[in-house]
């Protein structure tokens, strides 16, 4: 008989498969151009799988291996071996050296185009850490103490995007005018709640609708102390983004390879083939992650004191607002909580897990992706002196859940469609 961790485990990986780049990517590319070149940039933790799909499209095909230029920028750990095209890895989620001479390079590129070339953008989750190119004014230095207050603030990646668009050279559709006048795709693997393409590693290929007027308000909102040098940046007219109707999009068009309802699709068909009912709450969850797990741990129990045999399925990107010292991620935050929620319910277990391979942590790829939790989990942490209200409060879940075994850590997946949930509520405790 399988056991709930081992479901729950090959859900999470059915999921990834759905999102990865080969089986996404290749009805999206577009024709080789006729003449000129294929200029492909590509960022984000699918960066490198992204661009090996692509590459070898057309390299496979035909297409004259000198007319292919590009380079990729993914993080640390997600590279990927590449024929023609410059591979790169560098720092997320607080952006590094690495990914600002990279940046300098995808610019100097595009900005090379012309209008007999096809520039093709590859686009996921991360890249707004990995293409950094600071506004005048504002060094690398600057631009990471911007990137941790962001990440420790609270805020959604949506407010986080929002400011970190007024802060650039690349994001918020400038690398469309870097681009202009070549013909420009973007394929994106979309990794935000909406699959919004503005918001998808901060939208540098699309018009941006939000302003500075926004950026300085959610500053406020979170009571950032940031650098004079980031105040002087945010009201700076010259450091506007560029607006729906702007010349340099009349010619670019952006198509979504992947998005997380796709993954929740393919889980739920196993779900379903497995004789469980699936509830699925949405791919669009934001919140803070203690604050989601109680909801969703409330429902489990209403859902088995009927006598339902369930999976909840939910996505989205929770929060985690940093109280403590400890070290984890929203996704094993949640799976702490839930373990305090779910202390003797017996019969129900959860996995909760970044798709992209890694959840937090400190920027390594061998960081976990999230964590397991069933019925004994909190009971099994308290006879190894692990206190779970104690470790949620220091917001230290990894050292809960390396403590008891929980952790999930698959390494890099070299995609990403942010968040997968699901707990599973059975009539047997096969934990």
């Amino acid at each position: 008989m399988t056991s709930h961790r081992d479901f729950l485990e090959d859900l999470f990986r059915t999921a990834i498969a759905a999102a990865h780049p080969s089986r996404c990517l290749p009805q999206l590319l577009p024709d080789a151009p006729q003449s000129g070149k294929l200029i492909l940039l590509a960022a984000g933790k699918a960066a490198g799988s992204m661009a090996e799909v692509a590459e070898a499209h057309y390299l496979d095909r035909g297409f004259a291996q000198d007319r292919l230029t590009g380079i990729a920028v993914a993080r640390h750990g997600y590279g990927r071996p590449l024929r023609q095209v410059e591979m790169v890895e560098a720092g997320h989620p607080v952006p590094d050296q690495a990914g600002l001479d990279a940046t300098a390079r995808t610019l100097a590129l595009a900005d090379g185009a012309t209008k007999d070339d096809l520039v093709l953008v590859l686009m996921s989750g991360g890249a707004s850490a990995n293409w950094i190119a600071p506004a005048q004014g504002l060094s690398l230095e600057v631009k990471q103490a911007v990137t941790r207050a962001l990440l420790r603030s609270g805020a959604s990646i949506g407010e986080i995007n929002t400011v970190r668009k007024h802060l650039s050279r690349i994001k918020g559709g400038r690398l469309a005018r870097h681009a202009f006048p070549a013909t420009l795709l973007t394929i994106g693997i979309s990794d935000v709640p909406g699959d919004d393409p503005a918001v998808i590693g901060s939208g540098p290929t699309v018009a941006d609708p939000t302003t500075l007027a926004d950026a300085r308000a959610i500053v406020a909102r979170y009571r950032l102390d940031l650098p004079d040098a980031v105040s002087a940046a945010l009201n700076d007219p010259a450091n506007e983004s560029p607006k729906p109707g702007d010349a340099v999009f009349g010619d670019a068009q952006y198509r979504l390879a992947a998005r997380p309802l796709d993954s929740f699709k393919a889980a739920e068909a196993q779900i379903r083939a497995a004789g469980y009912d699936c509830i699925f709450l949405g791919d669009r969850i934001e919140g803070e992650a203690r604050e989601v797990a109680a909801a969703q741990a409330a429902l489990a129990r209403e859902l088995q004191a009927k006598g339902r045999r369930a999976v909840i399925l939910s996505g989205g990107e929770l929060t985690v607002t940093i109280r403590g010292s400890g070290r984890g991620g929203p996704n094993q935050e949640f799976a702490l909580a839930l373990a305090l929620e779910l202390d003797g319910a017996s019969g129900i277990a959860a996995l909760a897990g970044d798709t992209d391979g890694t959840d937090g942590g400190a920027g390594s790829a061998a960081d976990p992706a999230g964590a397991y939790v069933d019925a004994g989990s909190a009971g099994r942490a308290r006879a190894l002196g692990l206190d779970a209200a104690q470790c949620l409060a220091d917001n230290n879940s990894t050292a809960f859940f390396a403590g008891i075994g929980g952790l999930i850590s698959p390494g890099p997946t070299f995609t990403n469609v942010n968040d997968f949930r699901a707990i599973m509520v059975d009539n047997v405790d096969r934990s």
